[in-house]
């Protein structure tokens, strides 16, 4: 696993040992992340269930102004902060607490979330909890066969990337995305 382009770009990252973490796989981030384009530069990220933290490290090589983790996990939360540490990333922090806990304090513009595939109850509280963040773009990773609703309260499903057994949700905030789409339509 490493860092595809940007500040770390081509810098290898640890993983967790074992089954119980799933890295997003180089390919989707790299397709994740050639969408978000400039998009991403100078927000504030939010990496939920962030395991080893490569989706968030992405982020931040490529021009988020800071990147929170969230990971409840010890051994996750281990790999990740050396992560941090090897890359030098200054503008990261992590909140060492559950998600829906770390969700009342959160304050961002981009919320990535990448629950365990088999708990249900992590997609449908975090999303539940989300529709009533300040955010404007929601991603949420999750297998093909999960059906996700089109709308959680302002935030409206746009577009999915799929790739093998993964797929990227990409939910924007309607007041936001009709903020966007009237500028770009006034150039």
């Amino acid at each position: 696993m490493r860092i595809i382009a940007g500040e770390f770009k081509g810098r290898r990252l640890k993983s967790v040992p074992g089954l119980a973490t799933r890295p997003t796989p180089d390919r989707l981030r790299e397709s994740l992340f050639s969408i978000l384009g400039p998009e991403l530069e100078g927000r504030r990220f939010a990496d939920l269930f962030a395991g080893t933290g490569s989706v968030g490290l992405e982020a931040l090589s490529r021009g988020a102004s800071e990147v929170v983790f969230v990971e409840g996990a010890v051994r996750a939360r281990e790999v990740l902060r050396e992560n941090l540490r090897v890359l030098g990333a200054v503008h990261a922090s992590v909140i060492e607490r559950p998600v829906m806990r770390a969700l009342r304090t959160l304050r961002t513009d981009i919320v990535f979330m990448d629950p365990p595939y088999e708990d249900e109850r992590a997609y449908l509280e975090t999303l539940e909890a989300l529709k009533y963040s300040e955010a404007s773009l929601i991603l949420v990773q999750h297998q093909p066969k999960r059906a996700l609703a089109e709308r959680y309260g302002a935030f409206e499903c746009k577009r999915r990337l799929r790739q093998g057994d993964n797929v990227v949700s990409f939910y924007r905030r309607m007041d936001a995305f009709d903020a966007t789409e009237d500028a770009s339509a006034t150039r």
